[in-house]
């Protein structure tokens, strides 16, 4: 299983970085551009992708770091 990061609201405020299938969070965050870096920063170490879950639990943006399985340019 690839570890896969997202960005989601923390139920008590703010947000929150998870590694995919974690109980614990890897940080938690005041505003969702700080989470959504650290996710994007966690996802390019391990090769794998970031996730960026709005408030009404829909994603909003997914960037993949690694096995991309489509081999278009640019």
């Amino acid at each position: 299983m690839a570890d896969n990061y997202w960005a989601s609201p923390h139920p008590n405020g703010g947000w929150k970085v998870q590694k995919e299938g974690a109980s614990r969070s890897s940080g938690n965050f005041s505003t969702q551009a700080e989470a959504w870096e650290r996710a994007k920063e966690l996802a390019r170490k391990a090769k794998s992708e970031a996730y960026l879950q709005g408030e009404n639990g829909k994603i909003r943006e997914r960037n993949s770091y690694g096995n991309d399985p489509r081999s278009s340019k640019g």
